[in-house]
């Protein structure tokens, strides 16, 4: 018979774990599953027998006396389906993990509200309700019906995991899986609470105040810790994300935090020059500077004026593109005032002139200095 030692290369003084890791390696490269040499099923097989005497410490101590014991192939005793992972894939060695916990936190939630553009410029606060789970108020999260409590199952003893032998192309395995009585809680509810249906939790619908920072535009999400939808159990809630939708304002536009409107200016001011009051985003008033000679499409820029910042202090502009426009419906008086004014200008009959269709900002530059 061989040395059961020198088939697992290990001394006679070798532990346990050391004992394991030598079969580990040497079935990784016998097994028949894994190599096609035929000499190999017959050095697999005194492994395997050699393993099964020396892992076990009655065996190993009889056999070290000058005892003998059957040998057979296949893997010994205790070495489950975890060791059979192990040889093969490296894997460290696995435990129980106990039962499962009904307690489970609950999912993140996502909605969308529409904002004014003052709101999402400035902050504020929006008002609304949300349909989500919230702790049953019958069983407050216990799950069972006033009076009653969980208890253990009698089918895996409150572990929840039952174990289970199977055979395999690798001999007889024993495998762990949830306990199909109380899936693998450990323990089953003799009364579940009759309106969660044991779950601990319900639907409802509760109102919500929402604070909106300022500087947020359409697309930005706001986290809210903890008001989203409650776990199972009466678990703790997941997070609630409030993505901002934001309405368009009938006067002023955004791009990025730039305010833009558009400010009618008559032709004889525009010409003549005058200062015009203008109602801003927030509500206050303040005066736009119409030098002489404005033309259309000219702007005028009022710093500090457009929304804050959504990260950081500061804030943009406001932008006012002014619309020169012509008077309609002249009475007598006032067209003969404006022929006069053509006549003492020398546009009475203007040749007028061609310029590009998209003229740049260099060219309009260089039109003002020339006096074009």
């Amino acid at each position: 018979m061989s040395d059961y030692y020198e088939v697992l290369g290990v001394s006679r003084d070798a532990s346990t774990e050391e004992i394991k890791r030598a079969y580990r390696k040497l079935a990784r490269k016998l097994h028949p599953d894994v190599t096609d040499d035929p000499a190999a099923g017959e050095r697999f097989k005194e492994v395997s027998q050699a393993y099964e005497t020396l892992s076990n410490p009655d065996k190993r101590e009889l056999y070290d006396r000058g005892g003998t014991q059957p040998g057979g192939a296949g893997f010994g005793p205790g070495f489950g389906f975890s060791d059979i992972m192990d040889a093969f894939f490296g894997g460290g060695a696995t435990t129980s993990r106990g039962p499962a916990s009904r307690t489970q936190r609950g999912q993140d939630a996502l909605i969308r509200i529409e904002v004014d553009l003052a709101d999402a410029a400035f902050g504020g606060t929006k008002e609304i309700t949300v349909d989500t789970a919230v702790v049953c108020p019958t069983c407050q999260g216990s799950c069972c019906q006033p009076g009653t409590s969980p208890e253990a199952c009698d089918i895996c003893g409150g572990r929840g995991q039952v174990q289970r032998v199977v055979r395999s192309l690798l001999g007889q395995v024993m495998t762990t899986q949830p306990c199909p009585t109380c899936r693998g809680f450990g323990t089953v509810l003799p009364a579940p609470c009759l309106e969660c249906s044991g779950e601990g939790r319900v639907r409802s619908r509760r109102p919500l105040t929402i604070r909106v920072p300022a500087g947020v535009s359409t697309g930005t999400r706001v986290q809210l810790a903890g008001q989203g939808e409650v776990g199972t159990a009466g678990g703790p809630a997941g997070d609630l994300y409030v993505e901002i939708v934001e309405r368009p304002h009938p006067i002023f536009s955004r791009r990025g935090d730039d305010l833009h409107c558009t400010l009618e200016v008559p032709m004889t001011a525009a010409a003549l020059g005058t200062v015009i009051p203008l109602e801003t985003l927030e509500g206050d008033e303040v005066e736009i500077d119409v030098r002489p000679g404005a033309q259309a499409g000219d702007e005028v820029q009022l710093r500090g004026r457009g929304t804050e910042h959504l990260r950081g202090t500061g804030r943009g502009d406001l932008h006012v593109h002014l619309d020169v426009t012509t008077p309609r419906n002249l009475d007598a008086e006032q067209e003969e005032l404006l022929r006069r004014l053509a006549e003492l200008r020398g546009e009475a009959r203007p040749a007028g002139r061609l310029s590009p269709a998209h003229q740049g900002v260099f060219s309009k530059l260089r039109d003002r200095i020339t006096g074009r």
